[in-house]
């Protein structure tokens, strides 16, 4: 078992690594889908080593996992779509279609609740408890580790343009 998390980490660190690298190399904006899987094999690493998993925990907790988490991307897709048409037009939008909007907002946020509703119960069918509660916590953590590295690589100046400096007195 302490070999196969080793095994994980080491995978982990490999594909931060490479991530981390050509992050540097290319400008902001939305991330590629080669971006995308590296990151989702990042979360996989981290997940595992943060949770512990054994090796029958994780062929029955991946399969569910990975499934709540395309039915996730699915809902935040529509949801950006959504926000992206309405970011340009929402100065000459009429009341009705803000209200539209905002009440659409409510729903993706009731939906995707929902989602993490019926999701913690399969969770917790694969899963014990403790480690269902530090699935929640491992996520957040990650999330926040990996906005840490964006911050830090565009403080060092990796990518995308440099901070607007105003020098008037």
């Amino acid at each position: 078992m302490k070999n196969s998390k080793l095994k994980y980490l080491w995978v982990f660190c490999m594909v931060f690594n490479l991530w981390i690298g050509q992050a540097k190399s290319q400008p902001g904006g939305p991330p590629s889908p080669e971006r995308k899987e590296e990151i989702a094999a990042m979360k996989i690493g981290f997940l595992t080593k943060k949770l512990s998993l054994t090796t029958e925990e994780a062929k029955v907790f991946w399969p569910v996992y990975e499934k709540y988490q395309d039915e996730l991307d699915k809902l935040r897709d529509g949801r950006r779509k959504e926000r992206k048409a309405a970011k340009d037009e929402m100065d000459t939008m009429t009341d009705k279609e803000l209200e539209k909007l905002v009440d659409g907002e409510i729903t993706f946020r009731q939906a995707e609740l929902d989602l993490m509703k019926n999701y913690n119960s399969q969770f917790k069918a694969v899963l014990p408890m403790k480690k269902v509660a530090l699935l929640y916590r491992a996520e957040d953590d990650f999330k926040r580790e990996l906005l840490q590295k964006i911050q830090e690589r565009d403080r060092d100046g990796k990518s995308g343009p440099p901070p607007h400096r105003d020098d008037r007195k």
